[in-house]
């Protein structure tokens, strides 16, 4: 499995969205049951899937799916 396909899994499981959905499109206020507590469980899925602690900057960041692997290229993980 790929970093990209990992990620896909993390924003599937947390939020209940398809594997084959529109991951660019993917976005805190655009996504159902993306809350405060939601967004939380996405940071711990990340932070345990990918071995990284996300700073505080980062977690507020965290606002869509092509944010969250901007996030992750500064943590040495790349995402085509």
């Amino acid at each position: 499995m790929t970093q990209v396909d990992e990620l896909k899994d993390v924003f599937s499981t947390t939020f209940g969205v398809a594997p084959d959905c529109d991951f660019e499109s993917v976005a805190y206020g655009q996504t159902e049951g993306w809350d405060s507590v939601a967004h939380m469980a996405l940071v711990a899925a990340i932070e345990s899937k990918f071995d990284v602690m996300l700073d505080t900057d980062d977690v507020i960041a965290l606002s869509s799916y092509p944010e969250a692997k901007r996030i992750l290229n500064k943590y040495g993980l790349e995402f085509a």
